[in-house]
């Protein structure tokens, strides 16, 4: 037995996957064996690598292994792995926050950490809830998103996400949130009603929370960031917080630093994480304005009792601060700005080649759909997915959604070749179609 085939026997015997339909996956299953991983390759227990077309699940957004950071942890290591952060602080803690609020959108002046970017979001739907409880607005209990969304995994950010195959078997003991449809023409009418609601039901609102630009797991949905202009207004007009889920879109996926750059628009709460620790550790923010924080100032009980057992961690906070200091040396965002426009000339010629349809791209992020798929569940992507792995890259879909987030500081010719398996393997499934 090779190695390789032991460790699958004793995976499948004892590890329940994400995302994964089991009895498929122990029947018929045949995974990557991940040994190590390096730049913008992951490499599996036979020696072949794979280029990693979404950086693990979006998070490797300066690649795998970056020496800097590495050495980063390391150092940390050495001094302090944990401390809790309740009443006490250290400096990984203080002066990653003090980094993050100057490069955030003006007015966000407080930072609360957490581990990931459900619980990011997770954060912002309670500081709002308890916000409103103890300053004069009870009543304020619902929340609002759009169709489609997606904001976590918990069951607090489950009541806000909007794609259905993962809402159904929660859906009735969640918090009510009013879910605003997206028409198959565009964002621009459910925007529109995004703000009627807002101002109709003001009074029993406590935040609407988006995604910012693009709608990652909804299958790569993009929109013109102007309609967060209107969406803004309302919110004020209105006195709702707004709630920017920036994990999947922050830290230059779109392009700028925050995908709500590219509107000028500033929320009251902004969840980051994914890409916040260079996709090596747990770790997560959520940044407020200085209203927000003063909510919960005065008698003790109107403290934010919250908190998570690695709220905070030194070793991730040593390595989200090094995350930032490489976007500064290495002139991540601006070195990103041409391969996003290699990414764009791509999916433009996918989307001329027919039974495609939908392409489209913003910053590192390209995407297609097929002609009449299924969404989620649908196996047209699955079929890129195995072409591609034979060709020596990870595109894991979105069902019938295919698409790449590579890391932004991939090398041109390692993106010149992930480009190219993708259109070879997208044209070979076009080919076995009946």
């Amino acid at each position: 037995m090779t190695k390789r085939d032991h460790i699958v026997g004793i995976d499948k015997q004892r590890v329940w996957h994400p995302y994964t339909p089991m009895g498929d996956y122990l029947e018929r299953g045949n995974p990557l064996v991940i040994e190590r991983a390096e730049g913008s390759r992951l490499y599996d227990a036979d020696g072949k690598s794979y280029l990693d077309g979404n950086s693990s699940w979006w998070t490797a957004a300066l690649g795998h292994g970056h020496p800097r950071l590495v050495a980063a942890l390391e150092r940390q290591a050495r001094q302090l792995c944990h401390v809790s952060l309740a009443g006490i602080t250290h400096a990984p803690a203080a002066l990653l926050a003090d980094e993050l609020v100057r490069i955030a959108p003006p007015g966000l002046s407080r930072v609360f950490y957490s581990d990931d970017g459900s619980t990011s979001v997770e954060v912002a739907l309670k500081l709002a809830l308890q916000y409103w409880h103890q300053n004069g607005r009870p009543e304020r209990t619902r929340f609002v998103a759009l169709s489609d969304a997606f904001h976590g995994e918990t069951l607090g950010v489950s009541a806000i996400s909007g794609v259905e195959v993962f809402r159904r078997p929660f859906e009735r003991v969640l918090m009510e949130c009013l879910h605003v449809p997206v028409e198959p023409d565009g964002f621009g009418r459910a925007f529109t009603e995004l703000c009627r609601v807002v101002r109709e039901q003001a009074d029993t609102l406590a935040a609407v929370v988006v995604e910012p630009v693009v709608q990652g797991a909804a299958g790569m949905r993009m929109y013109d960031p102007e309609l967060l202009r209107g969406l803004r207004d309302a919110t004020r007009e209105a006195d709702v917080f707004l709630v920017a889920d920036e994990v999947f879109s922050g830290y230059g996926r779109t392009g700028p630093m925050w995908a709500l750059e590219a509107s000028g628009v500033s929320p009251d709460v902004l969840c980051t994480a994914k890409a916040f620790s260079g996709g090596m550790l747990p770790m997560a923010a959520t940044l407020v304005s200085e209203r927000v924080f003063e909510g919960f100032l005065g008698e003790p009980s109107r403290a934010f009792f919250y908190g998570h057992t690695y709220a905070g961690n030194p070793l991730g906070a040593a390595v989200a601060r090094e995350v930032l200091a490489v976007y500064r040396d290495e002139r991540i965002l601006e070195r990103s700005a041409p391969k996003a426009k290699r990414i764009a000339e791509c999916f433009s010629g996918l989307g001329e080649l027919g039974g495609v349809s939908g392409a489209r791209s913003r910053g590192m992020i390209g995407a297609l759909d097929w002609a009449g798929g299924r969404g989620y569940l649908g196996g047209r992507g699955w079929q890129v997915y195995e072409e591609a792995l034979r060709r020596g890259a990870y595109l894991r879909p979105l069902g019938d959604v295919v698409y790449v987030a590579p890391p932004l500081n991939i090398a041109d010719a390692d993106l010149d070749e992930l480009l190219g398996i993708l259109t070879e393997s997208v044209r070979a499934v076009l080919q076995q179609s009946p």
